[in-house]
């Protein structure tokens, strides 16, 4: 019960930076831009003291860590799956165009007789 109440303290603080957005109104814009990161700031800092709040933090700090031990392709690697990619997108457009144009000329020519002029 604990946690949902600081959620919601939490999005109350969130809509209370919005609120203060509009609530400036003419207001310099500065003002506006920290009353809405202000809420954001309040909000978050609330909601992560729950434990679903805990349990994300626990959660971005282990994905991070599973970043780091990604081996990342190098620059030609990278380049030559590229081209490897291009090369089967332009032999499959080629294929796909014969294949139409093919079908086009049994159906209108062969089967139903069409002639085109």
């Amino acid at each position: 019960m604990a946690d949902i109440i600081k959620l919601a303290i939490g999005a109350a603080l969130l809509m209370a930076g919005v609120a203060g957005y509009y609530w400036l109104g003419e207001g310099s814009l500065v003002l506006k831009v920290l009353a809405v990161l202000g809420g954001i700031a309040a909000g978050t800092a609330v909601a992560l003291t729950s434990t679903q709040g805990q349990q994300f933090v626990a959660f971005a700090r282990e994905a991070v860590g599973e970043v780091k031990k990604v081996v990342w392709p190098t620059r030609k690697e990278t380049m030559q799956t590229t081209a490897a990619v291009f090369a089967f997108v332009v032999v499959m457009a080629v294929f796909l165009w014969l294949s139409d144009k093919s079908l086009e000329w049994v159906l209108y020519e062969l089967v139903l007789g069409w002639k085109k002029t």
